[in-house]
């Protein structure tokens, strides 16, 4: 429906342009037509870049870091000084087996490193440190079932290999210089390599938030794809059904789902109107999302592979896995988040919503759903009792998220009415003084934001009064704050 909405509404400008306006968009009839007749299939592969979680560069012993000093985590390595030599940190193998693990793959028994050369200002070396002959791990899977972020089918999207490797650095362009900050470079990557399993912009998505709830519940990765920890590369393609695969083209760097789905459904409706109006083949391309339209452009010509020119690295030897430490592993993969949503709604007959929202409480070590299951110990009706509470407001999520730290004894001793649990667990409410003065803290820390505020950009306020929750632990009054926020610029609530 999104596809056919998209092609029609496209069509609706063009009517409301003019006679002339229709003619050249003729195009936007026939996809839309094809998409309601099912003519075209799309098709999509993925290639993540996870960040690994462990605070330290693969190859050197610098920080990673984000939003810190530009270049003050570089050691000689990261900026390819002479005779350096990289040292790989054994807890990013350690993670990416679990990760490997995790998504049913297969774990290679040796693997190897290799340079991929290429000359870029984002790379000192001149070649990045990955794995292309002999990767970690391939042929996995993991499982989307119907309903799940949006999926309407259920299916598995493969996963053709997972590979460690180098981050590169971060550059900026500004005129005519282009500015390198080495913070990044070297930081440890999975690159995760899926099958074209995907059909639509929807179950991309839901492919890419399952993956991000894998990683958390792991600890191999944060997902946070708005710092950058999680970037995604689409590569799309339409056919008829019961026809080879049409051109592929790769949209690169997508930093969002939304993005991801917004990319994905452009490509679509490109490559359709191309073929339903051209008899040229279409072009092998490298896009890039331009955000503000929703379209995506070219970056270059991909008619003919990249020579890399790989090559084994020479001061890295082989990785040889021990059978015994991968069975060790399997021991420690925790139970998955929608595992825990499944067994928990069936074990109690609690609604799915209270379950994620408990799930993500905590969605690296899962201290919320420990909590919930140290207090109803097994019991079906008390877990029900417990599940009425209101979870999804925010008192009650700040109220479990201290509790957590409590042995269930110690919870068993808090007793009263709801003020005196709020006391003892050092949550009472902010105080109108504290309150107005938090809120005048968080109006100094976001001058940007205050300003749009006051000429008149009242969304923004949101962004303040989520500040005033942070300063205060989720102990403010959120609707209050923004009371007091706006009172303090001197707008009037609209």
């Amino acid at each position: 429906m999104l596809a056919l909405g998209s092609s029609w509404s496209a069509l609706a400008r063009h009517v409301r342009a003019g006679p002339s306006s229709v003619i050249r968009c003729r195009r936007c009839v026939r996809a839309a037509s094809s998409s309601a007749t099912g003519e075209w299939e799309t098709v999509i592969g993925l290639e993540i870049h996870a960040q690994l979680r462990t605070g330290r560069k693969l190859f050197s012993h610098a920080l990673t870091s984000h939003n810190d000093p530009i270049n003050t985590h570089v050691e000689p390595l990261d900026a390819a000084f002479p005779g350096s030599l990289p040292v790989i940190d054994p807890e990013a193998i350690r993670l990416s087996l679990l990760t490997a693990l995790a998504l049913d793959c297969k774990v290679n028994p040796r693997s190897t490193f290799d340079r991929k050369h290429y000359f870029y200002h984002d790379i000192p070396s001149s070649y990045q440190i990955t794995q292309h002959y002999n990767p970690l791990a391939n042929n996995g899977r993991l499982r989307i079932r119907q309903g799940e972020n949006g999926s309407t089918r259920n299916f598995d999207v493969g996963i053709i290999q997972l590979q460690v490797e180098q981050d590169t650095a971060k550059s900026q362009t500004i005129a005519s210089d282009v500015l390198v900050d080495l913070n990044r470079a070297g930081t440890g990557l999975m690159e995760i390599v899926t099958r074209p399993d995907m059909r639509s912009p929807e179950e991309a998505g839901a492919f890419v938030r399952k993956l991000q709830g894998l990683l958390r519940r792991v600890g191999s990765g944060d997902g946070d794809m708005e710092k950058g920890n999680l970037r995604v590369d689409a590569n799309v393609s339409v056919h008829r059904p019961g026809t080879a695969f049409g051109t592929r083209c790769e949209v690169k760097n997508l930093n969002s789902v939304r993005f991801l789905q917004q990319a994905i459904e452009a490509e679509r409706r490109r490559h359709i109107a191309h073929y339903e109006t051209s008899p040229e083949p279409l072009r092998q391309e490298t896009r890039q999302l331009d955000e503000s339209t929703g379209e995506t452009y070219a970056l270059r010509s991909k008619e003919e592979a990249e020579d890399y020119r790989y090559m084994p690295d020479a001061n890295l030897p082989a990785m040889v896995i021990d059978p015994a430490y991968l069975d060790t592993l399997r021991s420690q993969i925790p139970e998955m988040p929608w595992d825990t949503v499944e067994r928990l709604t069936a074990e109690f007959g609690l609604v799915k919503r209270d379950v994620e929202t408990l799930v993500a409480l905590d969605e690296y070590e899962g201290k919320g759903v420990a909590y919930f299951e140290q207090v109803v110990q097994g019991d079906e009706q008390i877990g029900k009792k417990a599940s009425n509470c209101r979870w999804r407001t925010g008192r009650s999520q700040a109220i479990i998220r201290h509790a957590v730290s409590l042995s269930p004894d110690e919870a068993g001793a808090i007793d009263g009415p709801l003020s005196r649990v709020l006391e003892t667990l050092g949550l009472t409410p902010v105080s109108s003084d504290d309150l107005r003065g938090t809120c005048e803290a968080a109006i100094a820390a976001l001058p940007k934001e205050a300003d749009a505020i006051r000429k008149g950009n009242q969304k923004v306020a949101m962004r303040l009064v989520g500040e005033v929750m942070k300063r205060s632990q989720g102990r403010a009054d959120a609707k209050k704050a923004r009371e007091i926020i706006l009172e303090i610029l001197a707008v009037a609530d609209a």
